[in-house]
Parts: C-alpha cells; structure tokens; sequence
C-alpha cells in the first residue's frame, strides 16, 4: 500500500475482538453507513518493528484498503 499523494487514505479507529495467528487480528470498527462491521486486520511495519503489542479489547487506528476487506493497524491509542 503506498500512500502517494493521488490516493486517498481512509483511517478509522476501531477495538480489537480477536488475535489470530501471524499478527492478524479482528478489529469491530464503527462504520456511520453500515453500523459496527468486523473487519481483518494485520499490524503495520513500525508497530512490527518496535514491538508494540495489541491485546484484545485494545482501541487501535486503522488504515482502510481501497476495496475495504482488510486494514493495516498503525496506532494502538
């Protein structure tokens, strides 16, 4: 995912349900559209990078791909 300047970045924020294998997790984030919506999610590379951890019932912010399936952790707040 390259975050050029054309494209649009879409960041939510959202509480982790579940911690899957491989650094995956379920994230339920609050979509105004649809109502809450679970999605998968993997941490991003500097969260890989220093080690930070995710538990469950942790509040974290996630970039959205375009097509909305998937998102990349990059905060836990």
């Amino acid at each position: 995912m390259s975050d050029s300047k054309n494209e649009k970045v879409l960041t939510v924020r959202g509480v982790v349900t579940e911690a899957l294998p491989s650094t995956l997790f379920r994230v339920k984030i609050e979509n105004s559209n649809e109502g809450a919506k679970e999605i998968l999610a993997y941490l991003g590379g500097k969260m890989r990078m220093h080690r930070i951890k995710v538990l469950i019932g942790d509040g974290v912010e996630v970039v959205l791909d375009p097509y909305g399936g998937k998102g990349r952790i990059i905060k836990r707040l």
